[in-house]
């Protein structure tokens, strides 16, 4: 009994032992680091220390891995409980399959389904072959349950984090006046104002007035908004005229607010405008902007909130998107801004330098930067609101006149500070002689020569005009890739988004293609030798005005240069030579588009800059068990592909089943052919071990194949028919006959043969039957059309022309015949010739046995001597 207990022990021991051969165990951080750096592509079943790997699938592995024998495909198990990079899927019950390859993730399978798995294996394994070969770039992928589980916590760290924040009284400071609320106001420019084009003075005369712009927009209320808006109106006797007024044409929204609370701005806009009347304003307030700009009643050019509740809701009514303003908290940094800037064409042309260095001396950093040249409609488009003013005409033509340039500038509070700097729009150098509109106007025009964006709002949709959403290359090179996280973070900083990111050693080839512009230059080859000494990390950046903007981010090329020209570049801090500067950058969008399908594939991109269509998998159900054995002949018949040179040539479970293979097989059994169509018969020969020969049918097992055989017939001409071989049905008969009669010439079924070739003989004999009817018709016509003929004579004609075909008919079955004895005598030589052959090995081994017997014994005989 107990040597049985032993012998059950061992026996356990030894499967055990074959399952980790098979899988290898993973139970480390270690351990994992070690197995994805190796080469090849890596199927890991991640499990559970409590319910342990998915068993079920362990005979499938060793399955897939004997039938392909494919040196690339490794197998293991790792314990989500152990391993960290893992632990997203920790507590996770359902059966779970991970391949990596290049230390990536490039595939994966949730649920034991058979199916989906090896093909998903199989279709891995052959993309890995060709990243191999570096015809393909490998492909990452990303698992959308971790993706959704980390979009989750996020938001539940975020969540949590709020509420810490509240219960420390960091959110909680506006009952202590940390975080007051602004004052403001809602003003609006009524139809008539901007029909008389005094928009831009108006404007201008709220910054002189020290008024800040929170937010603006154009619009055109309908009858019904005009109605809700002004419904506290809708007892007086002018309602209805007010209405239409004021649905008549475009209104300009605004809300505003002056100094660091805005407790004023209320009253000093009222003040500002003046009162409701206009002939009360003439008289009263002659310098307020109703008395300027006023013709009537409720024609008064301009309107302003009466109250602080009135202004919550207009500002409500026209802007429901804006938050209430408040006061920053004392010692907090300002609110970091973007502003559109431009240098109009005559001041870029005179003295584009000079402004640069002015903006670099006020605080400005240049986030994006643009040179072009806007055609008149262009400029007419973007200057659309000025359309009536009596300066449109020039200030279109002056803007389409030459190159411009587009600036977008960030800093604390960048778009009251930059207007600030601008100085006023007319009048500046009486007003303001220090501003850069005073300093840098030209004589021969009233049209300022920079521009600045009124409001945050504006400012976004303006540089959005100037920089629309783009996309560009950037690599962090082999001998930068040691600081890659740290260039990461400037990327981020810089304001990029990284749609899509790929670490990978690329081969010559591919470096020699990706550097092609320069391959003129002297230092090609070092440069193509030094981005093939490592791995290199590629990312598209989307951002406005990515490419330029990427370019300047990382410098002059020259790292030395960068230090001196742009200290904070990244070239500049991690760069050590001109071939060894860290990064690389597109030059212009075309090179961008082309490096992008070079490196990515083809990627479409969303407005916001991120990848449309990310790969995703769809889970998959319990498959069943003939969807299992299928799925394993399908994998096997799609391996065979991807690598046939370690295809396994045979396997003891083979015996007694035939090799050579058929249209046939390959369609019933899912052999390696798969789709791609049957194989030459030179390739499956040469896939045969020497001296191995095909199994050979006996009795009535030989008989019942013979007639499967006859039967398929028409599915395999079918199929040769399907695949561009010859239509002609006899013709394909007799090549099929032909390729049959020899593997049983082969095997010993001459019967068979001769079976099949008699077959075929009735098929011709029909033929020509049918060619014997044409003619006598072709006679019979003949004889219709000859006047006077008796019918005795044509029943003469149809005799000879039996005679003839029956004659015809045993000419050419004799022909047949003769070619079938001539075949089977090339097959008997041929025969003669494999036995002459092996006769022929078989005398060689027999005389090197006999020479290996004398030279043991000329050598027993020398060993002797010298013992004696």
């Amino acid at each position: 009994m107990g040597a049985e207990e032993d012998k059950k022990k061992k026996a356990k021991m030894a499967r055990r032992k074959q399952e980790v051969q098979l899988q290898q165990e993973i139970e480390t951080t270690e351990e994992w680091e070690e197995m994805i750096a190796k080469e090849g592509l890596w199927v890991v079943d991640v499990y559970q220390e409590w319910c342990g790997p998915c068993a079920a699938m362990v005979g499938n592995f060793r399955r897939l891995k004997n039938e392909l024998g494919d040196e690339l495909l490794h197998f293991a198990a790792a314990k989500a409980d152990t391993v960290d990079p893992l632990d997203k899927y920790r507590g996770r019950c359902e059966p779970c399959f991970l391949l990596f390859a290049g230390g990536v993730l490039v595939g994966f399978v949730h649920g034991a389904n058979s199916p989906v798995i090896l093909r998903t294996i199989t279709e891995q394994l052959a993309a890995e072959h060709k990243v191999m070969d570096g015809s393909v770039e490998r492909k990452e992928v990303k698992d959308p349950l971790i993706s959704n589980l980390e979009e989750r916590e996020k938001a539940r760290y975020d969540e949590e984090e709020n509420e810490k924040e509240e219960e420390a009284g960091i959110l909680g400071r506006k009952s202590a006046g940390e975080l007051e609320k602004k004052g403001f106001t809602v003003a609006l420019i009524k139809p008539d104002a901007v029909r008389d084009g005094k928009v831009e003075e108006i404007l201008q005369q709220m910054s002189e007035a020290g008024i800040e712009i929170l937010a603006q927009e154009e619009r055109q209320l309908s009858e019904e908004e005009a109605r809700d808006f002004y419904s506290h109106l809708q007892e007086e006797d002018y309602f209805e005229d007010l209405v239409k007024f004021m649905s008549s044409g475009p209104s300009f929204a605004l809300v505003l607010t002056k100094g660091k609370k805005g407790d004023t701005i209320l009253h000093d806009w009222r003040d500002m405008i003046g009162p409701t009347s206009v002939e009360e304003a003439k008289d009263q307030a002659p310098d307020s902007l109703r008395a300027k700009y006023g013709s009537d009643k409720y024609m008064n050019a301009l309107h302003g909130s009466d109250s602080p509740d009135r202004a919550a809701r207009e500002m409500a009514f026209f802007f429901p998107d804006m938050s209430t303003p408040t006061i920053p908290i004392p010692g907090s940094r300002p609110q970091l801004q973007r502003t559109l800037a431009l240098i109009r064409p005559d001041a870029f042309n005179k003295s584009r330098d000079e402004i640069m260095e002015k903006i670099k001396e006020a605080g400005f950093k240049v986030a994006l930067q643009k040179e072009m040249t806007l055609t008149k409609e262009q400029a007419a488009e973007f200057y659309k609101e000025h359309t009536d003013e009596p300066y449109f005409e020039e200030l279109i033509t002056r803007m389409s006149s030459g190159p411009l340039m587009a600036l977008g500038l960030a800093r604390d509070d960048a778009v009251t500070a930059w207007r600030d700097v601008l100085g006023p729009t007319t009048n500046a150098k009486e007003e303001a002689p220090d501003s850069l509109r005073a300093q840098f106007s030209i004589e021969e025009t009233s049209i300022n020569q920079l521009h600045g964006s009124d409001s945050k709002e504006t400012a976004e949709k303006e540089i959005q005009y100037f920089f629309p959403m783009e996309q560009t290359v950037a690599a962090i090179k082999p001998d930068g890739i040691s600081t890659k996280e740290e260039i990461i973070d400037k990327i981020h900083e810089a304001g990029f988004r990284i749609a899509a990111r790929k670490e990978t050693t690329i081969t010559k080839e591919i470096a020699e293609e990706f550097y092609a512009e320069h391959k003129d230059k002297e230092y090609y080859d070092d440069l193509v030798n030094h981005m093939t000494s490592g791995p290199t990390m590629f990312m598209v950046l989307s951002r406005e005005g990515a490419v330029s903007g990427w370019r300047q981010v990382i410098g002059p090329t020259n790292p030395e240069e960068a230090k001196t020209e742009a200290p904070e570049s990244l070239r500049a801090q991690f760069g050590q030579s001109i071939l060894q500067n860290a990064v690389h950058g597109s030059s212009d969008a075309s090179h961008a588009k082309n490096s992008i399908e070079k490196v990515f594939g083809q990627l479409e991109f969303n407005p916001d800059g991120t990848v449309k269509d990310e790969d995703s998998q769809t889970l998959q159900s319990e498959p069943t068990k003939e969807q299992e054995e299928t799925a394993v002949e399908e994998t096997q018949a799609e391996a065979s592909d991807v690598a046939p040179e370690l295809r396994q040539e045979g396997t003891e479970e083979e015996s007694g089943e035939t090799k050579q293979e058929t249209s046939q097989d390959n369609t019933e059994g899912g052999t390696a052919q798969g789709e791609d169509g049957e194989k030459k018969d030179g390739e499956d020969e040469a896939a045969k071990p020497e001296g191995e020969e095909a199994a050979k049918p006996e009795g009535e097992e030989a008989q019942a194949q013979s007639e499967q055989t006859e039967s398929e017939k028409p599915k395999d001409e079918g199929k040769a028919e399907a695949k561009g071989e010859s239509g002609e049905e006899a013709q394909a008969n007799q090549e099929t006959t032909e390729s049959q009669a020899k593997t049983d010439e082969e095997g010993g079924t001459e019967q068979k043969s001769e079976d099949r070739a008699a077959s075929v003989a009735k098929g011709e004999d029909k033929t020509n039957d049918n060619k014997g009817e044409d003619a006598k018709g072709e006679e019979a016509k003949e004889g219709d059309a000859k006047d006077g003929e008796s019918k005795g004579e044509d029943k003469a004609e149809e005799q000879k022309e039996e005679d003839a075909s029956k004659a015809t008919e045993e000419s050419e079955k004799k022909e047949e015949e003769t070619k079938d004895e001539t075949k089977k005598d090339e097959d008997t030589k041929e025969e003669d010739a494999k036995k002459d052959e092996e006769t022929k090995k078989d005398e060689e081994t027999k005389n090197d046995d006999e020479t290996k017997t004398e030279q043991k014994e000329e050598t027993k005989t020398e060993e002797q001597q010298a013992a004696s």
